[in-house]
């Protein structure tokens, strides 16, 4: 699933490429995606006209704001990733008119929610799943939706002690379970929570009232440390997400611990172990990460 640095890559990429521009038409086949309105034809009342004034992230949602005062968000959920580019249908299939990742790269081609702009220009939507959520909003629904969400772990103003102060009131929580959960800090999943735990030395298990105030600085420090730099290259693109130009993001060569089962942590050269936590999988060094 795309997390922060993936939505806010995505987010950075398509304000150069889509604000100002308006909605001509929008074509779907999955209209199981589209939550609000639930008639399809609504849907394309709503954005038809109107104008893309800004776009923003929330946690991982990608926020569309419209010159009709509403707002359409985008939840690429699990393999979902927006696309922007030029494509035809050839019998069944969208096929890019643009040479290159767009059109060569097998991920970018689940395409099953397209809006389309002038000049033959469309925002497409690739997800192999099909379990991206598509809604229209008004301000107060939009706040509605959002209010559960944790603080913005990149904020100028979330310090470490408002860190502290949120990871603690889970205290019977395992810390990577914590960390992903988005109503404590909003935007971190499976890749990066693996990042932080790894660069702080601190056991995916290990209970966050067990904690010292050391090691919760070290979580915080490299949490402000690993998302950014991730943002820098464009995010994680080991599994489906894709930029909006097709292109794979850059964060794989810094990996150190997601998806590597079984190779040398590069600290120490112990074997990269992988174990199952709830429904997900936590990737650790069982020697630089004691529990």
């Amino acid at each position: 699933m795309p997390e922060l640095p993936e939505v806010e890559t995505t987010v950075r990429d398509l304000k150069k490429k889509i604000v100002g521009r308006i909605f001509l038409d929008v074509w779907t086949d999955a209209k199981k995606m589209i939550k609000k309105p639930k008639k399809f034809e609504d849907f394309k009342k709503e954005l038809i006209g109107k104008e893309i004034l800004d776009i923003k992230r929330r946690g991982k949602n990608i926020l569309f704001f419209l010159s009709s005062g509403k707002v359409l968000l985008i939840h690429q959920k699990l393999t979902g990733h927006l696309l922007f580019g030029k494509w035809k249908k050839i019998k069944k299939e969208w096929v890019s008119e643009i040479e290159g990742p767009l059109k060569e790269d097998p991920m970018n081609k689940f395409l099953h929610l397209i809006f389309f702009f002038k000049d033959g220009w469309q925002l497409a939507l690739s997800d192999l799943r099909k379990f991206a959520k598509v809604e229209i909003l008004t301000k107060e629904e939009l706040e509605k939706e959002l209010s559960k969400l944790g603080p913005e772990p990149l904020e100028k103003d979330f310090t470490f002690e408002n860190f502290k102060e949120r990871i603690l009131k889970k205290k019977k929580g395992k810390i990577k379970q914590v960390l992903m959960d988005q109503e404590v800090i909003a935007g971190i999943g499976n890749i990066y929570s693996d990042e932080i735990l790894w660069k702080a030395k601190i056991h995916p298990f290990k209970r966050v009232g067990k904690l010292s105030e050391e090691e919760l600085k070290r979580i915080y420090k490299a949490m402000k440390e690993i998302l950014p730099k991730a943002i820098e290259v464009g995010g994680e693109s080991i599994s489906d997400y894709r930029r909006p130009s097709g292109e794979r993001g850059g964060f794989d060569p810094l990996r150190k611990v997601y998806r590597r089962e079984g190779e040398k942590c590069f600290r120490c050269g112990a074997k990269i172990k992988r174990v199952k936590l709830g429904q997900r999988s936590a990737h650790f060094c069982p020697v630089c990460q004691k529990l």
